[in-house]
């Protein structure tokens, strides 16, 4: 049976806090609370029961993420490759997404109240078996058989808030940051489960909210596709063109690389001018190409036949592009600071961690050049390190809430 995951009082505490706060920031929200105090729209409804020994195999799941209007990355993979694994095994499966912005900060606040306005237990169509949620704030939605599959939390709040890449300096902001926090721990630990996508997220969460998880590492949309045909003369680059990604530090190694190297960027973002600029700059063009979006049997084709994968994000959450190289046999290019890419690449064993220095890494570019039989071992070494990111474990531990 399922179980009654809330408290035993009436009323539905996380709704209630998101709106005092709305009102604390504006108080023409004020009317917004008198109407659902009127409505008794916190008045906790009763947790869906079934008795799921009496299931059918199949069963109506909705995972629940973001979106950033005209992104797409590794968020959208993972959640189109989940519903398609899912319903490979005859399973509902629909996604449910919110559109999503940063700033300002009453937006983010009211994102959260729109997770958290929505019965999600059932619809028209029938009743709602499992909820997944992925990244914030989409699991602030309510089920009683939620379960967390972690890609990250509002990073402004926890690991980048006192970086650059965050507001910082204001007691706004550092009261709001709080509130963030002491949210997530609530209504994360709501969920029946709590997996991570990689062990530098499950860090976080563990250091920051004090919350357990499991490690649960996403396999790459294309699993099973990925070969290796040869070892051409190109360095490749795959992802969101931002700053986080620092795709400006590769294109500067370029100017240190004495071969006859090319390097191919695939993937749009909002500094891709910056990089063309830089590029000019550098008087780069004939080192340096962007590709954009590619269809997936081009991306095959790229990542078979390039020398190796730079892949050196700041303190990324997982990486796709370090599992889909390794996938392809590639030796993987990355920092010293790149979270959760450092989870699969081993310095001198599949790969190369570096310092944050040009010349250095154009260095190991020469050196694979010169060395391919290197550059091949290296990367039939990676290809070992991620065989065991399947499908079907993922699968199995999303599931095991409703087992029997």
């Amino acid at each position: 049976m399922v179980e009654n995951i809330y408290k035993n009082d009436n009323s539905d505490e996380v709704l209630k806090k998101i709106i005092d706060k709305l009102v604390e920031r504006n108080n023409s929200f004020i009317k917004i609370k008198k109407y659902l105090n009127k409505i008794k729209l916190f008045v906790k409804t009763k947790p869906l029961i079934r008795d799921f020994s009496l299931r059918k195999d199949n069963l109506n799941v909705i995972i629940c993420g973001i979106k950033y209007p005209f992104v797409y990355g590794g968020s959208e993979i993972l959640i189109e490759s989940l519903q398609t694994e899912l319903k490979k095994r005859g399973h509902i499966v629909d996604v449910v997404k919110l559109p999503f912005r940063n700033l300002p900060l009453d937006q983010i606040i009211k994102n959260c109240l729109s997770w958290r306005f929505v019965d999600f237990r059932c619809f028209d169509e029938g009743d709602v078996d499992l909820l997944i949620a992925t990244k914030f704030p989409s699991y602030f939605a309510k089920h009683p058989n939620k379960v967390v599959w972690l890609q990250h939390q509002h990073r402004q709040s926890y690991d980048l808030a006192d970086t650059p890449y965050s507001i910082k300096g204001s007691p706004e902001i550092e009261e709001f940051n709080k509130w963030v926090r002491d949210m997530d721990c609530e209504v994360l630990s709501e969920a029946k489960k709590i997996f991570a996508i990689s062990k530098n997220v499950s860090y976080r969460l563990k250091k920051y909210n004090g919350l357990d998880s499991k490690v649960l590492y996403p396999p790459p949309k294309l699993l099973g596709k990925y070969r290796n045909d040869d070892y051409n003369d190109y360095i490749l680059y795959v992802g969101r063109l931002n700053i986080l990604k620092r795709v400006d530090l590769l294109i500067e190694s370029m100017r240190f690389v004495e071969n006859n190297l090319k390097c191919l960027i695939v993937g749009e973002g909002i500094i891709k001018d910056k990089l063309i600029d830089l590029v000019e700059k550098y008087n780069l063009k004939e080192k340096v190409e962007f590709l954009g979006f590619v269809d997936d049997a081009k991306l095959l084709d790229l990542y078979a036949n390039c020398l190796c994968v730079f892949f050196a994000p700041i303190d990324e959450d997982y990486g796709f592009i370090t599992i889909e190289a390794f996938n392809s046999e590639k030796p993987v290019i990355t920092l010293f600071d790149s979270g959760g890419v450092l989870e699969f690449v081993k310095h001198e064993k599949n790969g190369f961690i570096l310092s944050e220095n040009p010349k250095e890494i154009a260095n190991v570019f020469d050196y694979l050049y010169k060395n391919k039989e290197k550059a091949k071992r290296l990367g039939s070494e990676g290809k070992k390190n991620v065989e065991f990111i399947t499908w079907d474990y993922v699968i199995d531990n999303l599931l095991s809430v409703i087992e029997k």
